[in-house]
């Protein structure tokens, strides 16, 4: 019986951890949240993450790098695309020799545009990679739906291998030598992803729907050739796939966001999107390599309030965290600011509106609607 070491307790690493533990794998799933280990160790659940859905007891969670990682012949990084740079210097000293390293997050790091594999080249060289993408949720995968995803390694020899290796019964694994191109459409679906999810937000009808994942995928394509990726890889499970299913489900986080942008809902509270991260360094690495991405472009500068204010504002924030103190912060500002809407010292709107007369109102709803407004058909415009 082999052993896999799972870095990340969040949906998708438990989820994963359950479909190997069903399969006969001894897994061992490494967290940082005390209280849900405790939960899954317990419960035999993940109430935080993926309610509802019973874990094998042959998953072993813990809070120890050196426990998780030792003797393990494969071990899968699933963690957010942000973190993983810092994660990934800690956990050297605990990797076991010559073991292979699958990257299961979807993301460019946002401050360098390094995709994973570039992140563990440096902090961990000489370690064999692997690249896990495409059409899967995490609770269809924890559940045992029919799930096909890429795996990618540098080449065909070692994907061939690590594709076998990590196919199911229920999930099958498709081997790829491309992976520029499978991180590329993993990444910048997300992007798009918040896009369809606004279009949809907004009542704008499955048509606009569809046009934006059509012209999404242009954008997708040209900018996964430019940055090394193969025309074919990124029209297959973990670009063309993986849009599909992210542009089109509240499952998806990056939609679901996208969406309640589009209504208009306060985003404080919600897990925010990698695609949120994402959009700003793809949009520049579109303008570095003279790609038109419209779509990409629009997202980058979305009106998420004042602390994603986009060129002349404040860096995006490095972390979840960081993110929703930011939207806080906004929304008391506007909640607690005296000015009103219809005056002209109103920050988000400069002129009175044409529409309706009131004698005051609060500038963190009328005006985010109006701009919000702005901004969807600034994405349907792009289409």
């Amino acid at each position: 019986m082999s052993t896999i070491a799972i870095v990340g307790a969040g949906a998708w690493g438990t989820a994963l951890a359950a479909l190997y533990a069903r399969g006969g794998e001894t897994v061992r799933l490494l967290g940082r949240d005390a209280e849900t280990l405790a939960a899954i160790e317990a419960r035999r659940e993940n109430p935080r993450y993926l309610p509802g859905i019973a874990l094998p007891p042959s998953i072993r969670p813990t809070i120890d790098p050196a426990e998780a990682l030792v003797g393990a012949d494969a071990v899968l990084l699933v963690v957010p695309a942000q973190s993983l740079a810092g994660l990934a210097g800690h956990l050297a000293e605990h990797l076991p020799a010559h073991v292979t390293l699958v990257l299961c997050a979807k993301g460019i790091e946002r401050r360098t545009g390094r995709f994973m594999s570039d992140i563990v080249a440096e902090a961990l060289p000489g370690r064999p990679v692997g690249i896990l993408s495409g059409p899967s949720f995490a609770s269809d995968v924890a559940r045992g739906l029919p799930t096909a995803v890429t795996v990618a390694a540098k080449d065909a020899e070692s994907a061939d291998s690590l594709a076998r290796r990590l196919s199911t019964e229920s999930f099958r694994c498709y081997a790829s030598d491309d992976v520029r191109g499978v991180e590329a459409g993993g990444a910048l679906k997300n992007v798009l992803a918040l896009a369809a999810g606004v279009v949809i937000g907004r009542g704008l009808g499955a048509s606009a729907q569809a046009a934006l994942v059509t012209r999404g995928l242009n954008e997708l394509r040209r900018l996964g050739e430019a940055l090394g990726g193969r025309a074919e890889t990124l029209m297959g499970l973990s670009g063309l796939g993986d849009l599909i299913l992210t542009c089109s489900s509240p499952q998806s986080r990056n939609f679901a966001y996208g969406a309640a942008l589009g209504r208009g809902e306060d985003l404080s509270d919600l897990k925010l999107a990698e695609g949120v991260f994402t959009a700003a360094i793809a949009a520049r690495l579109a303008r570095e390599n003279g790609i038109e991405a419209p779509i990409v472009e629009t997202v980058a500068e979305p009106p998420l309030g004042r602390a994603f204010s986009g060129r002349g504002g404040p860096a995006p924030p490095a972390t979840a965290a960081e993110a929703r103190s930011r939207l806080k912060a906004g929304r008391s500002r506007d909640s607690s600011s005296p000015t009103c809407f219809h005056r002209p010292s109103t920050p988000l709107l400069r002129r009175r509106p044409t529409f309706g007369k009131r004698p005051c109102c609060s500038p963190s709803s009328a005006p985010t609607s109006r701009v919000i407004s702005r901004f969807v058909w600034t994405i349907v415009r792009s289409i």
